[in-house]
């Protein structure tokens, strides 16, 4: 199953000064890799948020290159649908989320993804949603 990358596997790489080389071994398998497109807002949002010109600078080449070379898949009608079923039922079971892990739960399940987070408990909660966590080391 192809795997929609959370930022917090974008961040740990970057984090460790790991090449972005490093994603297929994270990964663990040689499966086709995405980004949702609030995942690539979250990025360049943090290289906005440097706290250093040198980190800025850093991190913008570093997202560049993210963007350069992993597909990004948009928020379209299909998201949407999904995006608004899934909130349902996470409200119907009082198990509300975070905006940004909803965009990019609704994105994988519309797309056939499974998600790699490092930040796995909000993802855990929605339902049909497979969650995997990287495999540092």
């Amino acid at each position: 199953m192809a795997l929609l990358i959370d930022s917090s596997v974008f961040i740990a790489l970057e984090r460790r000064k790991q090449p972005l080389g490093t994603l297929a071994l994270v990964a663990g398998r040689d499966e086709p890799v995405a980004l949702a497109a609030i995942t690539a807002s979250e990025l360049l949002a943090g290289a906005h948020r440097a706290d250093s010109p040198e980190r800025r600078v850093r991190r913008q080449a570093f997202v560049e290159a993210v963007l350069e070379v992993v597909p990004i898949l948009p928020f379209d009608i299909r998201v949407a649908r999904t995006h608004a079923q899934v909130w349902a039922q996470l409200m119907a079971m009082g198990q509300s989320i975070g905006a940004h892990a909803l965009l990019i739960a609704a994105t994988a399940l519309a797309y056939g993804y499974s998600v790699m987070t490092d930040n796995s408990r909000e993802f855990h909660r929605v339902p049909g949603l497979e969650v995997r966590k990287p495999i540092w080391d």
